[in-house]
């Protein structure tokens, strides 16, 4: 086993450059709502960034001063969630085995994080054994917000989430209501059928085939928890961004979503991982800064609207402009 002292320093993850690394969200010129999903490979849930001790720090302040808007479970998601801890954990200690490890003696699991230098001794399926709900438990160990969403009477239900880097919305306003109803929202999604669509295609999903999509906004400041009960904080730095200061102000957003289809309970785990990039940064890459900048120029009034960036959009796009310009 390695020396934990090294594990437990930001020199266990590799210093991989962010541009190498960000999930850049576009294709093409163009972007309008679809079921943009696809197969993911490999197939595995986490994605270890070198930001891991600084997001996994934020997550466990944010869980301590704000639990109830950052945790919520229904009584009957206690299943689901040991076998989202069963699955997490034994892709830790298979895919990250330097950063995990777990010892079992029938029911009795010995779990550490050398990276942070925790042990958690607990009796599967217990939960009083465990210093919080499973879900919750293991969320504390991952960059990614995850979401259990149980399936019956033909429905998909948002049953358990630890939510700590939302972007205007909150566990508690959706915990418990069907697919459809947290996804009202977004706009077209039900003139254009795509809500019922989409709600098929996650019905039809397959254990061992789990799927991942972008998705992506942007964000005044480096900020990964904007929740919704908080928008009085937030909001209003909007107004502060400039066509001269947008480089440094705004961050392109995105979203890592995957899903996997749970074979015991037969729900869907879903997991949401939040990228930051700065537009500074972005321009770096110039196929990036243009394909963004037309992306804004081409988006409709009212996406821009509910992506929240639609006051500060003209900005951003005279911003890109003059970096493209400069770089041409």
């Amino acid at each position: 086993m390695e020396n934990r002292e090294l594990l437990q320093t930001k020199r266990a993850i590799p210093d991989t450059p962010l541009l190498d690394r960000f999930p850049f969200p576009f294709k093409g010129d163009s972007y309008r709502y679809s079921n943009d999903s696809f197969k993911l490979e490999p197939r595995v849930l986490l994605d270890i960034t070198p930001e891991y001790f600084e997001e996994i720090e934020l997550k466990r302040n944010i869980l301590k001063d704000r639990h109830e808007h950052a945790y919520q479970s229904m009584p009957h998601s206690m299943n689901g969630q040991w076998e989202i801890l069963e699955f997490i954990v034994h892709e830790m200690v298979t895919q990250h085995p330097h950063y995990f490890h777990l010892e079992k003696d029938g029911d009795h699991w010995m779990f550490e994080n050398l990276l942070l230098g925790e042990r958690q001794s607990f009796t599967f399926g217990d939960a009083s054994t465990l210093p919080f709900e499973p879900l919750d438990f293991i969320g504390r160990h991952v960059q990614e917000d995850l979401f259990y969403l149980g399936q019956r009477d033909g429905n998909l239900y948002l049953d358990a989430g630890q939510l700590c880097f939302p972007n205007n919305w909150s566990i508690g306003f959706n915990i418990g209501t069907p697919f459809l109803e947290f996804h009202k929202p977004v706009p077209e999604f039900y003139s254009s059928r795509m809500a019922e669509k989409v709600l098929g295609f996650l019905m039809r999903m397959e254990a061992g085939m789990p799927f991942r999509r972008p998705s992506w906004t942007t964000t005044v400041e480096k900020m990964l928890p904007v929740f919704r009960e908080s928008f009085d904080e937030w909001s209003p730095k909007k107004k502060n961004v400039t066509t001269e200061n947008a480089g440094n102000l705004v961050y392109l957003r995105v979203e890592d979503q995957r899903l996997f289809r749970l074979p015991g309970s037969n729900g869907i785990l879903f997991s949401l991982h939040t990228h930051l990039i700065s537009l500074e940064e972005l321009t770096q890459n110039q196929k990036w800064a243009k394909q963004f900048y037309h992306v804004l120029l081409d988006a409709p009034d009212y996406m821009s609207e509910y992506k929240g960036y639609l006051p500060y959009k003209d900005k951003m796009i005279a911003y890109l402009s003059k970096q493209i310009e400069s770089i041409s």
